[in-house]
């Protein structure tokens, strides 16, 4: 269960302003169907996190613990850095896939950028960390719908009004607080 509450909150958190939901803000202004955009930043999420779940339980499996505990705890403080820098969306990828539907063309456009984002890192670095992927990648999807799916119904409006660098500190707080409890392994004095 902390693996899904953690991951949950850290990527709702980092997700505010980021390039995806500004992607998202976009599509719902373009298309105006929120329903098959929902469903389609859904699918997208759900195999672009599912992937990098895997690569993050591959990278459990291939690195010895005290090495995992530095990939781990230093990506985490990555994250908290990239955090603060905010992210601007290109016009290119709203015009991908403009023949595909409404649908069509929000998979792949939230797909493509999801790719490399800080949230998909985020991902494999918490799938790394925890003992169960398959409850990071749910985290991390729900996560998503819970910043981008408001972007979508309300759009712009709710967006200025979202103190954007206070919702970024937190999330790089949070970040950073589970790179620092990662490298000075925490867990383990606990048990």
């Amino acid at each position: 269960m902390e693996a899904l509450l953690t991951s949950m909150g850290v990527v709702a958190l980092a997700e505010i302003g980021d390039k995806t939901q500004l992607l998202a803000f976009v599509l719902a202004a373009r298309f105006k169907k929120p329903l098959p955009i929902i469903a389609a930043i859904f699918c997208a999420t759900i195999v672009n996190h599912g992937l990098a779940g895997a690569v993050g339980a591959w990278i459990t499996s291939t690195l010895t613990p005290e090495t995992l505990r530095w990939v781990v705890g230093l990506s985490f403080i990555g994250m908290a850095i990239w955090t603060m820098i905010p992210d601007k969306i290109e016009e290119e990828e709203t015009q991908i896939a403009n023949h595909l539907g409404v649908f069509g063309a929000t998979l792949v456009t939230f797909f493509l950028a999801e790719m490399g984002d800080k949230t998909q890192i985020a991902t494999v670095a918490m799938a790394a960390h925890f003992p169960s992927p398959v409850m990071v990648v749910i985290g991390t999807t729900l996560g998503m719908l819970i910043a981008d799916v408001p972007a979508v119904f309300v759009g712009d409006r709710f967006s200025n009004k979202i103190p954007m660098k206070i919702v970024h500190s937190i999330a790089a707080a949070m970040f950073a607080a589970m790179g620092v409890l990662a490298l000075l392994q925490v867990d383990t004095w606990i048990k």
